[in-house]
């Protein structure tokens, strides 16, 4: 599904693009390193409005569960910290919910 490639995409570009913000903001890093990180966020919202649905509440609600999801994966190989069995819990019921909302049969 095309749909969830670009959700993918999305989720990376807005992760990269705001771990840059942080990592100037929080880890001391010089002020340059939110040049990339604007243009990944501007890559994120052109990744969303690809996503195939109608409506773009839909778009950000399944959205989020993957974004979820993908923020621990972040966690795990940028940040090095192992997600514990809540992170994965959660991450699984708003997976799951984002399903539930884009595969739902629409009359």
């Amino acid at each position: 599904m095309r749909s969830v490639g670009y959700f993918l995409a999305a989720a990376f570009f807005e992760i990269a693009g705001c771990f840059s913000f942080w990592a100037w903001l929080r880890l001391s890093r010089p002020w340059w390193v939110v040049l990339p990180g604007v243009v990944s966020l501007v890559l994120f919202a052109w990744c969303l409005t690809r996503v195939e649905t109608t409506y773009a509440g839909r778009a950000y609600a399944v959205y989020g569960g993957i974004y979820i999801a993908s923020s621990l994966i972040w966690l795990r190989i940028v940040e090095g910290i192992v997600p514990d069995r809540w992170d994965f819990l959660g991450a699984l019921l708003c997976v799951a919910g984002a399903l539930v909302i884009l595969l739902a049969p629409r009359s």
